[in-house]
């Protein structure tokens, strides 16, 4: 029986399938659109010689470890996204823009060489051809005690799959509305699902293709704001190559779906010229356009997502990450992260934590390791059973000081005796493998597995406590306190500082049971000093 299933080729599945490629588990991955990379999407224009993304376009280095660790992996280069030069702000469509200066409007925001699409690409590059499934809808899922049996329909053609393990990475809301469980998901989180909109599910984007950046000759940065009761394109920005020789404007639809909609196909490339010739003036009228409406796209927007949410969507309700049916059902996609929700950065989340899930569970077959490769195996799949028991720990330690009548720091005491004792069974589990000193180097007091031993508790503080900051928003036993049913900035600064502490401790004591050898003969130095271990 095949191990995995991976419904949705977006870039949570396809890192996901990357990671069980790599790990040599067997995995097919479904989709229900006729191209992988969901809502990344890059179409070429002959007018400008390049692709332009129509879905994301950003990344942010500097808080988006995840993406940017990856697109180094794959070999893809990036660049910085273009704010040199004024920017532009119509508020009336009878009058000139007034120009404006801000820099680094978008705040060190990258873009993908090549366009968004190339990472799509170079994952689906390194995948078996024969694991990919395309124009394959899900449509049910069921529980058959040992293992998942999933329906899938392609125009009248219905078939049936039967796995040890499935993951629907897929927004929640769409697997709620349209796709059949048996038996039924649970009423909270039904709830969960219906109150997580899909990010972007309910926008629409040109990409308009010119000849020439006849903008940044007129000193200008490609920024735009439009704020006027007619506005067509309500943000504005460079869409060039990295070397600003290829040219091309995208914007955001600042009309609502059902607006959209109700416009002729033909009269929409007139509403986007003339809004574009308003404010670049008479060289922006004959541009080449591509238009992406999301709202309209059957597998990314839900019924409930066409109404546009008041604010930024929060993300990283915890009932989405939870294993479902005995650990044999995973909830996927940006969405559901606890960190990023919405962003790349999300998707690459949701299929790390879904990756551990997984290794937990692996049979002990699927891992024919020897040596220390078998002692960090088992070590990892240890790590990944205490982050997803992470969760209940707090509630009970919670628990515990609400019944001791503790008033004051609830959810930092509870946190930090949590993550004490995660770390110190993990400090009891590395203690008790029989790691082999030969041929393992330590340099200046750092042993050379070390870094293995800490990686697969990556982001493991931050998203516990991103984690914990959404279950306390809904808990009635905090709501008489304020200060910890809705953590302000101050207290969760407090929080990190006193997590990162216990991390450091935790990552010297790790690095001293490895040069002590666990069961195992000690490890020699070969530096003279100890180096210090990175903050986590």
């Amino acid at each position: 029986m095949l191990d995995t299933i991976i419904i949705g080729g977006g870039l949570c599945g396809l890192a996901l399938a990357r990671s069980l490629h790599a790990q040599g588990r067997s995995f097919v991955l479904y989709e229900a659109r006729a191209r992988l990379g969901g809502r990344i999407l890059s179409v070429p224009s002959e007018t400008a010689g390049m692709a332009l993304d129509l879905g994301p376009t950003w990344f942010w280095p500097d808080t988006q470890p995840r993406i940017t660790k990856l697109l180094t992996e794959l070999g893809l280069r990036s660049f910085a996204q273009h704010d040199d030069g004024s920017l532009l702000r119509l508020t009336a469509h009878d009058q000139k823009p007034e120009r404006m200066e801000m820099d680094s409007l978008h705040g060190g925001a990258r873009r993908v060489e090549g366009g968004m699409a190339s990472l799509v690409e170079a994952l689906a590059d390194g995948l078996p051809a024969a694991a990919i499934r395309l124009q394959q809808e899900l449509i049910a899922v069921r529980d058959r005690g040992t293992h998942v049996e999933l329906l899938f329909r392609r125009g009248e053609v219905t078939t049936i799959v039967h796995a040890r393990h499935a993951v629907l990475a897929v927004p929640p809301r769409l697997l709620e509305e349209r796709v059949h469980f048996a038996p039924a998901l649970d009423d909270p989180l039904r709830d969960a699902m219906r109150a997580t909109p899909t990010w972007m599910a309910d926008q629409a984007k040109a990409v308009v293709g010119f000849a020439a950046p006849f903008w940044r000759a007129a000193g200008e940065s490609g920024n735009a704001f439009v704020t006027h009761e007619q506005v067509v394109l309500g943000e504005i920005f460079d869409a060039c190559d990295a070397g600003g020789r290829r040219a091309a404007l995208g914007g955001f639809f600042a009309l609502p779906p059902q607006f959209r909609a109700s416009v002729h196909p033909v009269a929409m490339p007139m509403l986007i010229s003339s809004q574009l010739v308003q404010v670049f003036g008479s060289e922006a009228e004959h541009g080449e356009q591509h238009v992406q409406d999301w709202a309209a796209e059957p597998f990314t927007c839900s019924t409930l997502d066409l109404t546009p949410p008041d604010s930024h969507p929060e993300y990283g309700n915890p009932q989405l990450r939870r294993p479902l049916w005995n650990g044999k059902l995973f909830l996927g996609g940006s969405e559901t992260a606890g960190t990023g929700g919405g962003y790349l950065e999300g998707a690459l989340e949701a299929a790390a934590r879904i990756q551990r899930e997984l290794a937990a569970a692996a049979p002990a077959s699927a891992q024919p390791l020897h040596g220390n490769a078998a002692c960090l195996a088992r070590f990892n799949v240890t790590v990944a059973a205490l982050r997803s028991g992470a969760t209940q720990r707090y509630r009970q330690h919670l628990h515990r000081h609400l019944s001791a009548q503790t008033s004051a720091q609830l959810t930092q005491r509870a946190l930090l005796d949590t993550v004490e004792q995660v770390y110190s069974e993990a400090l009891d589990q590395l203690g008790g493998l029989a790691f082999d000193a030969a041929g393992v180097a330590v340099e200046r007091g750092r042993c050379e597995l070390t870094p293995s031993v800490l990686a697969p508790f990556e982001g493991f503080n931050a998203a516990l406590l991103e984690e914990i900051v959404q279950l306390n928003r809904s808990s009635c036993a905090l709501s008489n306190f304020p200060d910890e049913h809705d953590p302000g900035k101050d207290y969760r600064d407090a929080i990190t500082r006193d997590l990162a502490a216990a991390w450091r401790e935790f990552a010297i004591n790790a690095n001293a049971v490895l040069l002590n050898g666990g069961q195992g003969p000690g490890f020699r130095d070969k530096g003279a000093e100890r180096s210090g271990l990175a903050a986590h």
